[in-house]
């Protein structure tokens, strides 16, 4: 459009200005898009929610308009009156938040925390409420423990709903459903008994998962006709045989399983966060609470006190009374033992009523059962199996450290909790970590390889289908393998080395663990460093898991060739294309049954009936073959000892020898020595696979690389000595100065500051103070941090860094420093150590407090002007943009206002 001829138009309602509703050009767009009433800006700015041009993003500026009447100044009763109602506000708006935390954080959890069940004089339990209800004296660890107590409800809860989906989607186990198999005598039979049987004909209704059903190991897989029977229609028949219409039945059946006992959508319109926890202002989460209330008395009453009180006289009858009470765990051991006995229970009521014929109850049973169950084995895959792999792992290290028994078991009686969740978390990081190892095993060897282990990375894998389906005993026996192959794998790579470390190198163990208090060096700080920068830029370096699956792959070529087992290992065309694993592993129907042996073709049928289909490649089969299977575990066996011992000598002799350069021959904690050697160990690896993969680029290149390597480590190590070394170090000394020296040394003592734990607790400061930067509002800081981690080492900017970040942060941490021993130094000698004592905590009491003064001017400038708003101002007008690079002004000429 020709705006010369036409005129200036509106971008929004392609209208031109007129008197009472001008023109303005309130951003850097030009052209036809250059003009906008006031108006269409306004309406526009409340459907976009965005304060700038999405064009040209400049933010819109508006002048306010006030009153002719309003006084240059406002008078006192005006701000006093103001002030008196913004007080008033944040006193209405303080007592409700305060009344909410006291709902959710007093009252729900000391409700929840004050249901204990408790011995009585006649040596049964009973659950009471022990007053008084608010203890001063144990409020704060109440209300922790309430708030747990809570929580675990609020879990249970959602993993009840949750495994309530797992039954229904998943499908019911098939001895929850095994009256389909006893048809009513005017049902059609055959179509029943078309299958190969029973015991593999019940799971043809259910996916996948359902293929692992109890009676599937009684044969091999077999061909199973495609007929849906609905389990449901067969109990409603039972139940009611004169009725005349079976789809009625079926969808009462269905209509079971589908219960839902409130109809939340409605609710959920209206319902949110913030009403529901009462930060809306009203007080309708007052009744929220009583439900919680309620809810949660209701599940500590049905799923704590019932099971604990059946285990408790289980246990009592049993006569392990006195062996439960001396393991520290009693509560948790007799709840444990409570659910075994109400599972029994639970599964023998469900065969009785089964008997008699009441579906509905054996089916509710059979329901109640399923949720123990899974529960059960939640807590022993969870919880009891990294607690036997962490105490095995300890009890195998034991020479390692010089220790016995005898000290695990005074640790154990001393403080139980804490050694059981240490001993839990190492069993779990154990288990985590073989997980890890097995699944890059996987895309190393050949597809089936590994037939006895399941594939974590199976996308039919459901662990929580499995626990549902798969019978007890078949879970038994998972668990005690699992036991076996992880306790033989610590026997093989810990201890057995460690014996061989003390036969030939009686000097080198134990590791030195101990902790002085009296060091110059705190342990403290060293271990700090080693979590925080050490570990992580060992870890983040990203090359660890390529190298050992190298390693990995040409430990498995060698044995392979060696044993002629490489087709095998690897499969027949591995020489070709290196994804034939991949691809054949999505292809499981390609088997090869004449090149295995009957044994093991008859295990993988098992494996493939037990778990889901498996990907099995074909493979070559040599003569012996058993007997270099065996030698291939023999040469794995070796490996495994031989690369241990590698791991527990090799690093620690290499960071002993480095440590021992600096502190001579004091004694260090032996996982900083360890840390040390691995990190020298890596950076050689590291600079000798680096070599290697320029060799065959000529010596040209590899000289220029090296200098390109050598100038980038310059860099890197004046930025390191900046900003890991100087910046840690000053603010590690102002901290000791600030915070550590006026709490921990009186004023008649000389204070000792060490470098090297200052700079230790600076690097800390350091990273937690960069965190909390990227994470808070945007200022220079933070923009200048960003781009150092945008740009990387590679592309390190040596003179921006220097001049944006380690100059003034040096020169904010030396004024810090040294301006307060100036001041010190000045006064007379019987005032000067008090002086140099305080005046450190004193300048930072006068930063803060100016800090809070400036903070609250600027709220009184913001209240001034919310009061002269609301009294004086009568509209806005948008604000033209101003070119200021011509040096003149382009506003229009257009005076009008509009009100809002």
């Amino acid at each position: 459009m020709d705006t010369a001829e036409e005129g200036d138009i509106c971008r929004v309602c392609r209208s031109e200005g007129t008197p009472d509703k001008p023109l303005y050009h309130p951003c850097v767009c030009t052209g036809s898009i250059k003009f906008i009433h006031q108006e269409c800006l306004v309406q526009w700015l409340k459907h976009s929610r965005k304060e700038y041009c999405e064009l040209c993003k400049h933010r819109f500026a508006f002048t306010p308009i006030y009153s002719p009447d309003m006084p240059s100044r406002l008078p006192v009763q005006d701000i006093f009156a103001g002030l008196v109602t913004s007080v008033g506000t944040a006193i209405r708006y303080w007592f409700h938040y305060t009344l909410v935390a006291f709902a959710w954080l007093g009252v729900v959890p000391l409700t929840a925390c004050k249901y204990k069940c408790s011995k009585t004089q006649s040596g049964g339990t009973c659950c009471s409420v022990s007053y008084p209800l608010l203890a001063l004296e144990n409020l704060l660890a109440d209300c922790l423990q309430g708030c747990f107590v809570v929580t675990c409800t609020l879990c249970a809860f959602i993993s009840l709903v949750w495994l309530r989906e797992q039954i229904v989607h998943g499908g019911a186990p098939q001895w929850l459903e095994q009256n389909q198999q006893q048809q009513p005598q005017h049902a059609p039979a055959p179509q029943l008994n078309e299958g190969p049987g029973p015991g593999q004909g019940a799971g043809e209704n259910q996916p996948a998962p359902a293929a692992a059903e109890p009676m599937a190991d009684n044969g091999p897989a077999a061909e199973v006709p495609d007929i849906q029977v609905d389990p449901a229609e067969d109990i409603e028949l039972e139940d009611e045989a004169g009725a005349e219409d079976v789809g009625d039945a079926n969808n009462g059946a269905q209509d079971d399983m589908n219960w839902n006992a409130l109809e939340w959508d409605r609710a959920a319109e209206e319902l949110t966060w913030e009403r529901m926890l009462g930060l809306d202002g009203s007080l309708v989460f007052l009744e929220h609470v009583f439900w919680v209330v309620s809810l949660n008395t209701l599940f500590i009453l049905v799923f704590a006190f019932c099971p604990y009180h059946i285990g408790h006289f289980s246990v009592v009858g049993l006569g392990f009374e006195n062996n439960v009470q001396a393991s520290h765990f009693e509560g948790l051991i007799t709840t444990i033992v409570g659910y075994i006995f109400l599972a029994m229970t639970l599964i023998l009521c469900h065969g009785l009523a089964a008997l008699v014929r009441f579906q509905r109850s054996r089916h509710l049973l059979g329901v109640c059962y399923i949720v123990v169950k899974v529960s059960l084995l939640v807590v022993v895959e969870i919880g009891v199996f990294p607690v036997i792999c962490g105490w095995w792992l300890d009890i195998c290290s034991l020479e390692m450290f010089d220790a016995s028994l005898k000290d695990r078991e005074l640790s154990f009686d001393s403080a139980p909790g804490t050694t059981m969740f240490l001993h839990w978390l190492v069993g779990m990081v154990y288990v985590f970590y073989f997980a890890s190892f097995i699944l890059l095993l996987r895309e190393v060897l050949r597809p089936g390889v590994l037939w006895f282990l399941r594939n974590l990375n199976d996308p039919d894998f459901n662990p929580v289908q499995e626990m549902i389906h798969l019978p007890i005993y078949r879970h038994l026996r998972r668990l005690i393998l699992s036991v076996v192959v992880f306790g033989s794998i610590v026997l093989l790579m810990l201890w057995l080395p460690i014996r061989t470390i003390k036969f030939i190198l009686p000097a080198f163990l134990p590791y030195n663990v101990m902790l002085y208090s009296d060091a110059p060096v705190s342990e403290l700080s060293l271990e700090l460093l080693l979590l925080q920068v050490v570990l992580p830029a060992l870890l983040e370096q990203g090359h660890t898991r390529q190298w050992l699956k190298g390693l990995v792959r040409a430990w498995t070529v060698t044995a392979g060739y060696l044993l002629d087992l490489h087709s095998y290992l690897l499969g027949d065309q591995e020489e070709n294309d290196d994804d034939a694993d991949q691809q054949a592993n999505n292809n499981p129907q390609g088997r090869n049954n004449n090149a295995i042996p009957d044994g093991l073709h008859a295990a993988h049928q098992a494996i493939l009936q037990q778990g889901g289909p498996v990907g099995f490649q074909p493979y070559h089969q040599p003569i012996k073959f058993s007997f270099r299977i065996v030698l291939l575990i023999v040469f794995m066996c070796v490996t495994l000892l031989v690369a241990s011992l590698v791991c527990l000598t090799l690093p620690v002799f290499a960071g002993r020898y480095l440590m021992s350069l600096w502190t001579g021959s004091a004694k260090i904690h032996e996982l900083y020595t360890a840390a040390c050697g691995l990190y020298v160990c890596w950076l050689s690896i590291r600079a000798i696979t680096v070599l290697l993969a320029w060799m065959p680029q000529g010596r040209r290149v590899i000289l220029l690389k090296v200098q390109e390597w050598t100038l980038m480590i310059l860099k890197t190590v004046v930025v390191a000595v900046l900003l890991v070394g100087a910046i840690p170090l000053l603010l590690g000394l102002l901290f000791e100065l600030v915070i550590v020296a006026p709490l921990r040394v009186p004023l008649d003592q000389t204070p000792l500051f060490y470098p090297w734990q200052d700079w230790a607790l600076g690097v800390l400061h350091a990273k937690i103070i960069a965190a909390i930067t990227l994470m808070g509002p945007q200022w220079w800081l933070k923009t200048v941090i960003e781009q150092v981690y945008a740009n990387g080492i590679r592309n390190i900017d040596l003179h921006f860094i220097i001049r944006k970040l380690a100059a003034p942060v040096i020169c904010v941490l030396l004024v810090s420093l040294c301006v307060p021993y100036v001041i010190s130094a000045g006064v007379t000698m019987e005032m000067q150590n008090l002086v140099q004592r305080r005046i450190y905590p004193l300048l930072v009491m006068v930063v803060m407090l100016v800090g809070i003064l400036s903070f609250q001017i600027r709220q009184f400038k913001r209240l001034y002007e919310h009061i002269k708003n609301d009294k004086y101002l009568v509209g806005q007008r948008l604000v033209n943009y101003e070119r200021k690079a011509a040096g003149r002004s382009t506003t229009a000429t257009h005076s009008s206002s509009s009100q809002e």
